[in-house]
């Protein structure tokens, strides 16, 4: 995925009971009076024609006497071929994102991968960009100040690291519950799954749901579907997080291939020296991930200095910063070659090219969906605690998990174990589901995030869900596109044929080519009629 696609992991006590949810519960969920589209321009290089529009939904699902609204905004490309089969809605995850920017970027490689029969829709979920807003501060002064006064590290910078992240969490916990105690509960996943089931029904089809989310948006589908597996048309889970997990914050299993991605890096550098900054005569790929580990090692503490001109006068650049810079450039690997320059200029101490790249990357608006990411995860969070000792064997056990991203977001761990605004609503069923047809669960082979096993462990919990290894790099199968792989997601959503168990899709790009290779792809697809 893009740039928006980078780093969600990084922008995140008493808890009441959370209302438990019955598989198929369908309270309040009425027939839709119609959505209104007209044309829109969103300015954000849309690779397909837009439309716009709007609906109202209930603001609490939990009380069938309120008569508050909440007006969301969805967009929608037509299909570009006949007969219609229906909207497929997508969810570009987070959370935390309005997704209109992927929606943009993204639209012509869904519509040929998904075979263009159907509409795409998707909307701004609760508690993102204007939607419920969720923000714990009330200035841009006031977060800027917050972020100097507790910096998120990670949690292998110092012997004290754990501590202070605990310590800044409750800062933050404490923050978030005063300022948003109106309105922050009402964004957990178990409502966004239910204004799923409100755009189905007002795009008045034949009341089936058609859906393909990636990252967090698995978290969603996941729980829409064990809410609803009676609605369930199609169903893609690309990029899957454990669902177990995220419900009860012991999200570990998420770095199991982190590292593996690393060693992928290192040895597309060695094989693409041309492309590679880092690549040195002779050098191999296990001894260049071996000086990166070393480097990161030497920053705990020798931070590097960048003088600056007064009134700053310097700059650190310091274990966290670069922990944080590879692990979240780990999720693209079209990228790979941006990083491998900037991991040179760092190791080298090239001050000027380090200080463009941190006005690069510090550059444009403060990031809201950082907080957003915290009010709708910690919200859908059980087995809350007031003590980090209940906390650390997750956080160990990421450590053991992985060298290189296991610490990097301690702190989400940390900040959802206090978390003060409960869901109203929070799904505590089960996963282990029959849906009205089986689900297509898509697992890269070597994924910073959401690893092979969670998709693995997804696809054995839902009733004849079938299992496609994706075998590529990276966060889902976008990054680097397979042939392969969109003709089987076309297969299934034009024709409801799954692979066959045990399929491996080999990928159309090579590491280090600064190439996604969607075209490739696309230009195949649109060449082949088979299904």
């Amino acid at each position: 995925m893009p740039s928006l696609f980078l780093c969600r992991l990084f922008q995140l006590a008493v808890l009441p009971l959370a209302l438990a949810i019955p598989p198929d519960t369908t309270q309040y969920n009425t027939r839709g009076s119609g959505i209104n589209w007209k044309s829109c321009d969103l300015g954000l290089n849309e690779t397909a024609p837009m439309q716009c529009g709007n609906l109202n939904v209930p603001l609490d699902y939990t009380d069938p006497h309120s008569k508050t609204k909440l007006e969301l905004d969805l967009l929608r490309v037509k299909a570009t071929k006949k007969p219609s089969k229906g909207s497929i809605i997508l969810n570009f995850g987070g959370p935390g994102i309005s997704g209109k920017a992927d929606f943009a970027f993204y639209a012509r490689q869904i519509l040929g991968a998904t075979g263009g029969y159907h509409d795409l829709v998707t909307f701004v979920p609760r508690g993102t960009d204007q939607t419920i807003r969720f923000s714990c501060y009330g200035t841009d002064e006031e977060r800027s100040y917050a972020s100097v006064l507790n910096p998120v590290i990670a949690g292998n910078s110092s012997d004290t690291a754990v501590g202070r992240i605990w310590a800044e969490s409750r800062i933050f916990d404490a923050t978030c519950g005063a300022v948003q105690n109106e309105t922050g509960r009402f964004v957990g996943t178990a409502f966004v799954a239910r204004d799923v089931m409100q755009i189905v029904d007002a795009l008045d089809e034949d009341g089936m749901l058609r859906y393909w989310g990636v990252s967090y948006g698995t978290v969603l589908g996941e729980t829409t579907a064990a809410m609803f597996p009676k609605r369930i048309d199609k169903m893609v889970l690309d990029g899957v997080v454990n669902p177990y997990e995220y419900y009860a914050n012991r999200e570990a299993e998420l770095f199991t291939d982190t590292d593996k991605v690393l060693s992928g890096f290192c040895k597309g550098c060695v094989a693409n020296p041309t492309n590679c900054a880092l690549a040195g005569d002779k050098v191999t790929a296990s001894e260049l991930e071996a000086s990166i580990y070393a480097f990161l090692d030497n920053l705990k503490f020798n931070p590097i200095i960048i003088p600056l001109p007064a009134p700053l006068y310097g700059y650190v650049v310091d274990y966290t910063t670069v922990k944080t810079l590879i692990f979240s450039s780990l999720y693209a690997p079209q990228v790979w070659h941006i990083l491998a320059y900037r991991l040179k200029a760092i190791m080298t101490v090239d001050a000027e090219a380090i200080i463009a790249i941190a006005t690069e990357l510090l550059s444009g608006p403060p990031v809201l969906d950082a907080e957003s990411m915290f009010g709708i995860k910690c919200s859908d969070a059980s087995d809350p605690t007031a003590n980090l000792a209940d906390i650390l064997p997750t956080i160990e056990s990421r450590h053991r998990n992985s060298r290189i991203g296991g610490d990097t977001a301690d702190h989400v761990v940390a900040r959802c174990a206090g978390w003060k605004l409960p869901a109203k609503e929070r799904y505590s069923g089960d996963f282990h589901v029959k849906t009205k047809n089986p689900l297509l669960v898509i697992g890269n082979t070597y994924d910073p995030v959401t690893p092979l096993a969670s998709a693995r462990n997804v696809s054995e919990s839902f009733e004849n869900a079938v299992l496609l290894q994706h075998d590529g790099y990276g966060h889902d199968s976008h990054p680097q596109a397979s042939f392969c792989t969109a003709k089987a997601i076309r297969a299934y959503f034009v024709k409801g044929k799954l692979p066959k168990k045990g399929t491996k899709c080999a990928v159309d790009t090579t590491l280090f080519d600064g190439s996604d290779g969607w075209d490739k792809v696309l230009e195949k697809l649109d060449k082949d009629n088979h299904y």
